[in-house]
């Protein structure tokens, strides 16, 4: 049974120039691609073109677990659009708008089958939300 994707937003505290660089450059993704403080984002390579790859590693800071998502881009629009097709077909969009100084970025995905829809969407909402903290202060620190 297919299911709507789902959406969550935030809004980061800085340009979109500035958070396209902070969303989509490897050396800054390992800065805020978790969803608590006990996790983190021990590697991340990202050939952000069309066609190009990416794989991002999720762990638990106490080494219980990871796992890594990885997948395919489908469409880049340099500060503006990305979509991308995880490895198992799940497919993602993210969005880019600037608001006076501050961006707002959109995310809708397609859920996966193994957890609630609720758990996902807080899930990808709490990584949401962190990236709008970090671009926020990276941003403000000039």
């Amino acid at each position: 049974m297919a299911t709507d994707p789902i959406t969550v937003r935030t809004t980061a505290r800085a340009p979109r120039d500035l958070t396209w660089h902070y969303y989509t450059d490897s050396d800054h993704i390992v800065n805020w691609n978790f969803a608590s403080s006990d996790w983190h984002c021990p590697a991340a390579e990202n050939d952000l073109r069309i066609g190009g790859d990416f794989r991002i590693t999720m762990a638990a800071r106490d080494g219980s677990m990871s796992f890594d998502m990885a997948g395919t881009y489908n469409a880049v629009q340099p500060e503006k659009h990305l979509a991308y097709t995880f490895t198992n077909g799940r497919r993602v969009t993210v969005d880019f708008a600037e608001e006076g100084g501050a961006t707002e970025v959109t995310v809708t995905f397609d859920p996966e089958n193994e957890y609630p829809l609720e758990q996902q969407r807080e899930g990808w909402q709490a990584i949401l939300d962190n990236f709008g903290r970090y671009a926020g202060e990276q941003a403000a620190q000039g």
